[in-house]
Order: C-alpha cells, then sequence, then structure tokens
C-alpha cells in the first residue's frame, strides 16, 4: 500500500472511531509500527489528525466552559508558551505603554522580558509583582480579584481602562476560531479583556496552538480584531490568514 493511500485509510479510521491506536492502525493495515508513527506525524503536522501518546484522535472543535487554576493551565504547554513568550517580549521598546492581560502565557512573557524602561499595566497581581521584582513602573486597575484567574475584573476595571491610551498590549485567550473569535468562559473577565484591548494601538493575542478550534462561551474580540502569535499552525485553513505569526521551534 502507498503512503497516500495508507494515510488516507488512517483518516478514516481515525474519523469513524474518534481514536486510534498505534497497535490497531498496524493491525488493521498491516504495516509496521514505525511506518504507522511516521504516517500519524506526517498527518499531524498536516493538521489532518492529533497525534497523541500511543495513537491518535481526530480534530474537532472543543468548548472550554470553565476557566481552569493557575497552577493547573501553567503546566500545560510549557515549551511552546515560551517561545511565544520570548517573541512576543521582543517587541516592547523603551518608550511603550504597555498592558498585559492575566494569563499563563503572558506570565511568561514577563520571564523573557528584558525591556524594563517602559511602562506597564495589568490586571493580574502575580504579574504585577513580577514586573515591580524586575524594576519596572507598573499600574493597576481598579477592580474586584478573581482567585482563580488571580485578575482584577468586573464592571469597575473596564470602566477604569477607559482614561488609559496603551501603545501595545498583550493578551491570553482560552479558545480561537476564525469564526466565533477570541472566547473566555466568564463574563466579568471578557468584558475587561475587550475594554482593555479597545484601548491599545496594537494588539496581539498570545495563543498556543492547542486552543485554536476552542470555543468558550464570551467572545471578547473578533478573529481578526489583533494580531495572533502561536507556537504552530496545525490546521491549515489558518495558514491564509496574515495576521497570524508561527513562532518556529529553535
Amino acid at each position: 500500500m502507498f503512503a497516500e493511500e495508507r494515510q488516507r485509510e488512517i483518516l478514516s479510521l481515525v474519523k469513524e472511531n474518534k481514536s486510534m491506536t498505534v497497535e490497531e492502525l498496524t493491525k488493521r493495515l498491516n504495516a509496521s509500527e514505525s511506518t504507522i508513527r511516521r504516517d500519524l506525524a506526517q498527518l499531524d503536522r498536516m493538521g489532518r489528525l492529533n497525534k497523541v501518546h500511543g495513537g491518535a484522535t481526530v480534530i474537532d472543535r472543543g468548548y472550554v466552559l470553565e476557566d481552569q487554576a493557575v497552577a493547573e493551565k501553567s503546566a500545560k504547554n510549557p515549551d511552546e508558551k515560551k517561545r511565544i513568550a520570548v517573541y512576543a517580549a521582543g517587541l516592547i521598546g523603551e518608550k511603550d505603554f504597555v498592558y498585559i492581560d492575566a494569563g499563563t502565557t503572558t506570565d511568561r512573557l514577563i520571564d523573557c522580558l528584558s525591556e524594563t524602561r517602559a511602562v506597564f499595566m495589568t490586571n493580574s497581581i502575580a504579574h504585577a509583582r513580577k514586573l515591580a521584582l524586575k524594576g519596572c513602573h507598573v499600574i493597576l486597575p481598579e477592580g474586584e480579584l478573581k482567585v482563580i484567574s488571580e485578575a482584577i475584573v468586573g464592571p469597575q476595571t473596564a470602566e477604569s481602562l477607559k482614561k488609559y491610551h496603551f501603545t501595545i498590549g498583550f493578551f491570553g485567550t482560552n479558545g480561537v476560531t476564525d469564526d466565533t473569535g477570541f472566547t473566555t468562559p466568564e463574563i466579568g473577565e471578557a468584558t475587561v479583556k475587550r475594554a482593555a484591548l479597545k484601548q491599545c494601538a496594537v494588539r496581539y493575542v498570545l495563543c498556543d496552538s492547542s486552543k485554536f478550534e476552542q470555543i468558550s462561551p464570551v467572545t471578547f474580540a473578533g478573529f481578526q480584531d489583533a494580531f495572533i502569535i502561536t507556537d504552530r499552525i496545525k490546521d491549515p485553513k489558518y495558514r491564509k490568514y496574515q495576521h497570524i505569526t508561527e513562532v518556529a521551534n529553535s
């Protein structure tokens, strides 16, 4: 069986069963384990399926209905987040007035930050502390503390942001699709993200590849309202969009 035909069969089996193990595929296709693993790796790079430990799963839209604790989110995709953060940190200049949204990838941005002469505002208590320890000038908005995300949120926060004008802003997201835009689980946090994003001259969403085709209940920005920095574009349909920067693995 030729590689192209075998890969079509793999996609058909994964789609039909939602997931398949390498062992199952080797038996069904009468191929070696190494051949199946190579096929899965190639199909994953092409965005046709999700390669997981021991097999593959179908690509499908997921729904993120609840926020997770910071520690839990921070442990996910650390290498990908670091690559995104290194690139994003290099965009900040000494004369910038920077908004940094709460989130684990934006947290990595602060770790990678070398330009400390800029002025920063953040709605994250943890981010503010990190920035202050680096010697940065830090401003916090008014509002209510949301414990699970360690963020200051709510209508008071959104209103207070209207008097500021940021040269550049960096935002996190729970999900992104080209039709639903950038989404997050909770209305209070979405309100603050939306308000802050409107006050930024240049906007970036730091979004690792696992967030694509994920949807949360509340949209805070349209898909093309901000530049996207990601580690990898897995789904080919997103390659046509020029506002997405793919940060290569170094």
